[in-house]
C-alpha cells in the first residue's frame, strides 16, 4: 500500500491537456490565449462535448461569450514556446504578433486555428455555467482536424506519442510511452 499524508485542500494536481483557444475578435482579428481546464463529458446518444472554463476577464472568454464558437489547438511540445508567448501577451496590450506563426481558419466554424496543432477541435457553444468568475463552456464538437500520421481504428485510438501534447499541472510535463489498451491488465 502506498503511504499518503493529508494536506491542506489548495493543492491541485488536475493533469490537464494544454490548448491554445482560438477566436475572433470584433474587428475580425484572431486571438489566442492557453487555456488547460478542458476535458470532455457524454451527451445523448455517441456524442461528446468539449469542456472548457476560463476564468476572469480575458478578451478570449469575451469572444467566446460573444461569437459562441472557438477552436481548441492541442499544444504539442514544439509549442511551448507559442504557448508561453500567449500566456505572457495580453489582448489588451494589442496584437500578439511578436513572433512568427500561422493561422488558417477552420474548415467547418469560422474560427482561426494555429497551423502547427496537430489535433484541432472546432467548437460551438450548447451551454455554458458559471462558478464565481469562472465560465465553464459545453461545446459541440463540429469539426477535428488530426495529424495525417494518425490511424486510428476507433475513437478510443489516439496515439499520444503522435501527437506529443503537452500536460499540465502546475508545471509543464509530456507523455512517455504507450502502455497498453484498456484489458491488457487484467489477470
Amino acid at each position: 500500500m502506498a503511504k499518503r499524508r493529508s494536506v491542506d485542500p489548495k493543492y491541485s494536481m488536475c493533469v490537464q491537456p494544454s490548448f491554445i483557444i482560438g477566436t475572433n475578435n470584433e474587428d475580425g482579428s484572431e486571438n489566442f490565449a492557453p487555456i488547460t481546464w478542458a476535458s470532455a463529458t457524454h451527451e445523448d446518444g455517441d456524442q461528446y462535448l468539449f469542456v472548457i472554463s476560463m476564468a476572469g476577464t480575458k478578451m478570449t472568454k469575451k469572444n467566446v461569450l460573444r461569437t459562441g464558437v472557438f477552436s481548441a489547438n492541442l499544444v504539442s511540445i514544439d509549442m511551448l514556446s507559442l504557448m508561453d508567448y500567449f500566456g505572457s501577451k495580453h489582448a489588451k496590450d494589442g496584437a500578439k504578433n511578436d513572433i512568427s506563426y500561422e493561422v488558417v481558419r477552420g474548415e467547418v466554424l469560422d474560427v482561426p486555428v494555429l497551423n502547427e496543432s496537430r489535433w484541432v477541435y472546432e467548437c460551438e457553444v450548447a451551454r455554458t455555467v458559471e462558478t464565481g468568475d469562472s465560465t465553464t463552456f459545453f461545446c459541440h464538437i463540429r469539426n477535428i482536424q488530426m495529424d495525417e500520421r494518425l490511424e486510428c481504428e476507433d475513437i478510443f485510438d489516439i496515439d499520444l506519442t503522435v501527437l506529443d501534447p503537452v500536460i499540465y499541472s502546475g508545471k509543464y510535463h509530456s507523455i512517455g510511452k504507450t502502455l497498453g489498451k484498456i484489458g491488457d491488465f487484467v489477470q
